[in-house]
């Protein structure tokens, strides 16, 4: 059975140990280094997979959360450890104070990044809303990265036709994400029950799926949900859609190696993807010399947590560098 709610989503339960991860990556721990009363710029709360000296920073979608990157971080080798944050409004950094909107988070990503030490600079891997951040934080403090790669994500949107809002336009892709925000669950399994009915998610479900679930959601059993802040998906989503300009400014400006990996299946496991073929093919105009890959079969959500496509994005972390 599930209801629905409207109250904020309060503060969410610490990230525990949980099942080991096979492979190389270590067991997650979180770093709670940010005051709820924090301003922009300050550390995020994080999770950090390995102890590798070289470092990548992966950012997360608009209504994820770290547990995200796991497979990702698997598939990495030893040599590296892989930071991912909570966003304001998602995961443990749920109760951080607002505004969000996407420059916002490029100075936390940013301050995230200057907290670790990585002497030649941190890799940068973004999906989704995340490719965007990712994309503007290595535009803004270039000297902060050495490489970009973006996850279905990062392209400009067409701005809406006449007579159609911007928040008619996130109503209709974001929709049913926003509604789930709204709904309580009767219980962890109703939740991931929920999950695993998800188009794009049934065919690959894993334990990896189950865990990102999992660690999203908080509250008392006949009350539970999502630990992610409605106001925060909404006030992205928006900056997410309008700041196309702002988008098109930070390819032109890009000063390090940058792959785009673009899934060819959207958030309901169906072609067409996200990315619209059009601004992909304007993408690579406008330069040619940033690498653009399909991923055959992947969908918005699988691209990075299924093993057999986050591999693909693992390989691009460590492109160019010596064992």
């Amino acid at each position: 059975m599930i209801r629905r709610h409207e109250d904020r989503p309060d503060f969410a339960r610490p990230f525990g140990a949980g099942p080991s991860l096979p492979g190389r990556a270590t067991l997650p721990s979180v770093n709670s280094t940010s005051d709820p009363s924090a301003g922009a710029g300050g550390p995020l709360p994080v999770l950090t997979f390995g102890h590798g000296p070289k470092l990548v920073v992966a950012v997360h979608g608009i209504t994820a959360s770290a547990m995200e990157w796991p497979p990702v971080a698997r598939r990495l080798s030893a040599g590296w450890t892989l930071v991912a944050p909570d966003l304001r409004g998602r995961g443990a950094a749920a109760a951080l104070a607002g505004p969000y909107g996407l420059r916002r988070h490029v100075e936390d990503v940013c301050a995230t990044v200057r907290s670790r030490s990585a002497d030649s600079g941190a890799v940068l891997v973004g999906h989704s809303m995340g490719a965007y951040i990712a994309l503007l934080a290595a535009a803004t403090e270039p000297g902060l990265f050495r490489r970009l790669v973006l996850v279905d994500g990062g392209l400009p949107f067409p701005l809406p036709p006449e007579g159609i809002s911007v928040d008619d336009v996130l109503k209709a892709t974001l929709g049913p994400a926003i509604d789930r925000l709204n709904t309580t669950f009767e219980s962890e399994q109703a939740y991931l029950d929920f999950f695993r009915s998800h188009p794009a998610l049934t065919a690959d479900w894993n334990d990896d799926i189950a865990a990102y679930v999992r660690y999203d959601l908080t509250g008392e059993p006949g009350r539970m949900r999502s630990r992610v802040v409605g106001d925060a998906v909404r006030e992205d989503g928006r900056d997410v859609l309008v700041l196309a300009e702002d988008y098109i400014a930070a390819w032109a400006a890009l000063e390090v190696p940058t792959v785009l990996l673009r899934a060819p299946r959207g958030m309901f496991g169906q072609a067409p993807g996200l990315l619209a073929d059009e601004a992909v093919e304007d993408a690579a105009r406008r330069r040619p010399d940033i690498t653009i890959e399909t991923v055959a079969e992947a969908n918005h959500y699988t691209i990075v947590l299924a093993d057999r496509f986050a591999a693909r994005i693992a390989r691009h972390i460590e492109a160019g560098e010596t064992p």
